[in-house]
């Protein structure tokens, strides 16, 4: 029987599968710059990679159905005069993405429709120039993030301390967000109305872009390395990962109604130096954590508003670069939730499936819900006149049977914005370390997982052979009247008692009422194990410390008062009477014979119902 209790979830059994190493994409020069971004970018048709090349900066383009090793020349996405720092594929159309370089210029680039990496003839071979470049930013380009629910607005960071939003098929910058600090992140809400950013001075933003002003600022992580942060889709929260002071890994959960602390405060991970890259999954409502420099990526999934952990996949091999594959291109009908892309050893990329098991054939609904497709919910002119929207989705099962993705219906809610100035008297009522004494929510959260094992039964309750060699020792302990569970049974001891009938009733007439008690309630679950633990308790409560001290208590330790009182009122122990001394020392010595008969009883009985006992936990056992 379990010693734990086990959270309910249709995703505890997700788990992390790796290809073989011939249907990794290998011969990869991944970029040695040290900025720090993902480095790979994945959509369901390509993966770009920021590429090690001369004469500027440069990235790859890599077909998905590309798998083996690399030609030693493929064309190559020229058009910077410095490094590639980011790339961004545009979440409504597969075949156009955006650059970020150290030259300060934000490119923007389509993938040809013959594009093809392997040729006959390497002359053929002809790298790839930009549609347009973007100008405006003073320093070198670090981030670009495509608008998740609008077309053709995108945002890019920079060494200017600045954000600037961006309408792509005008070619200008229409909004300019002033962080103040290098920004380490980005990322847009659902409908994308809001943009949250963490930088160097250890805050974190909420930004109402289109007001140009952060709606929240305030404290994040306080280590010195970097966060990142990421919008859990439709929900009105924010995932970050960060350092704390003593430079240990930390997860923190923000509810942007109530920004000024995380709802269950920092969450310790471990103490590796490498930074955590998030990314949400909204179908299955899961958080992944890929560590940099390490092969590990932990998942955790939202329920009742806290990040439950589900489980890890562990590789020898570490990463510098992690790209997840949206939704709508996973293998639907292998069990397929999520797709990540991970670098390795800085010359191959190794995808990485995570698959939720099944018995089931045919479309698996509940793991497979509505997801974003690639129409826009507004165009780039709506959503800089203010429109709010969340994009439309595509019913999955339309692609498992092979067909066009059909349009699904969806409720268009738009975000809550926080306050300006949130208030900190009304913090969440979950919060921990803002409140040390939070007052009780109104609404009662469902019961979540225990963060241990439960209290076995031998930690719970004692044994009645236990407690009748405690008041042997004359210990003056009280016995704890606390309930019982069957959890976790310890196995039981091989004891020489021999088992027998119940006790006569002779033996039963010169019982307490509490072993009498006790032994009623033994022979009631004789033939129930599953009401032992209640029996259990009933006979530990019933047992207490005076009747049983009483009984159990050496003949020597006896004191005269008790039986004293049990002599005739008529007679007085005196020197002058003695006959009537002799007679009462008579009836003492007969009184103590009894009791001592009785207690000899009782030491049997409580031998034979320890044995019933024991029986009654090897039944439970097996």
């Amino acid at each position: 029987m379990s010693g734990r209790f086990v959270r309910a979830s249709k995703y505890r059994h997700v788990f992390g599968q790796t290809t073989k190493k011939e249907q990794c994409y290998n011969n990869i020069k991944i970029s040695g710059n040290a900025w720090d971004t993902n480095l790979v970018k994945a959509n369901p048709q390509y993966l770009s990679v920021n590429w090690e090349a001369g004469g500027g900066g440069a990235f790859a383009v890599i077909p998905l159905s590309e798998k083996g090793r690399l030609p030693d020349h493929i064309p190559l996405f020229r058009g910077h005069t410095a490094v590639v720092l980011d790339t961004d594929w545009s979440p409504f159309n597969d075949s156009f993405l955006a650059s970020a370089s150290d030259d300060g210029k934000v490119g923007l680039w389509k993938v040809p429709e013959d594009f093809a990496i392997r040729t006959d003839d390497e002359e053929e071979l002809k790298d790839i120039a930009p549609v347009k470049k973007l100008t405006g930013h003073s320093k070198k380009v670090g981030h670009v993030l495509f608008n998740p629910s609008a077309d053709q607005v995108l945002a890019t960071s920079s060494g200017d301390y600045t954000v600037k939003i961006w309408d792509v098929e005008a070619g200008k910058s229409k909004l300019t967000l002033n962080v103040g600090d290098i920004i380490q992140s980005l990322t847009w809400s659902a409908n994308g109305s809001l943009l949250a950013t963490t930088s160097r001075d250890k805050k974190l933003r909420i930004w109402d872009t289109r007001q140009q002003k952060p709606a929240h600022e305030g404290a994040g992580h306080g280590g010195t390395k970097a966060s990142r942060a990421v919008w859990l889709g439709e929900n009105d929260r924010i995932a970050t990962t960060g350092f704390s002071r003593m430079s240990d890994r930390q997860l923190a959960l923000w509810d942007i109604r109530q920004p000024a602390a995380p709802k269950e405060g920092f969450e310790r991970l471990d103490t590796q130096s490498g930074i955590c890259m998030p990314f949400w999954d909204d179908g299955t409502q899961m958080l992944y954590l890929a560590g940099k420099g390490d092969g590990n990526i932990r998942y955790f999934e939202l329920q009742n508003d806290k990040l439950e952990f589900l489980s890890e996949y562990k590789s020898v091999e570490p990463q510098r670069g992690v790209a997840f594959l949206p939704k709508r291109g996973v293998n639907i009908r292998e069990k397929e939730v999520m797709r990540a892309y991970k670098t390795v050893g800085d010359n191959y990329v190794e995808p990485i499936s995570f698959f939720a098991p099944r018995r089931a054939e045919g479309f698996q609904a509940d793991i497979y819900p509505p997801t974003v497709g690639s129409k826009p919910a507004m165009s780039s002119a709506e959503w800089f006149g203010g429109k709010e929207a969340l994009p439309p989705k595509i019913d999955l099962e339309s692609v498992y049977n092979g067909e066009e993705p059909a349009e699904a219906s969806t409720t268009d809610t738009p975000f809550e914005k926080p306050a300006p100035e949130p208030a900190p008297k009304a913090p969440s009522p979950i919060t921990k370390s803002v409140e040390p004494e939070p007052e009780p929510a109104a609404e009662s959260a469902p019961p979540t997982a225990l963060k241990g094992p439960p209290p076995s039964m031998t930690e719970q309750t004692a044994s009645i052979k236990d407690l009748a060699a405690k008041y042997d020792d004359n210990e003056e302990d009280d016995v704890p009247d606390e309930e019982s569970s069957f959890e976790e049974v310890a196995k039981p001891i091989e004891r020489p008692i021999k088992q027998s009938a119940a006790p006569t009733s002779d033996q039963s007439s010169q019982m307490s009422p509490t072993t009498r008690s006790l032994g009623d309630s033994l022979s009631a679950v004789k033939d129930k194990p599953d009401d032992f633990a209640q029996a259990s308790q009933m006979a530990a409560s019933q047992s207490t410390e005076a009747q049983i001290k009483a009984q159990a208590k050496p003949l020597s330790e006896t004191k005269p008062e008790p039986l004293r009182e049990q002599l005739p009122p008529s007679r007085s122990v005196s020197g002058q009477q003695q006959p009537e001394v002799h007679e009462s020392l008579a009836e003492i010595k007969s009184l103590l014979e009894q009791q001592n008969r009785t207690m000899n009883a009782q030491n049997e009985t409580i031998g034979k119902l320890t044995a019933e006992v024991d029986r009654l936990r090897t039944r439970i056992g097996e």
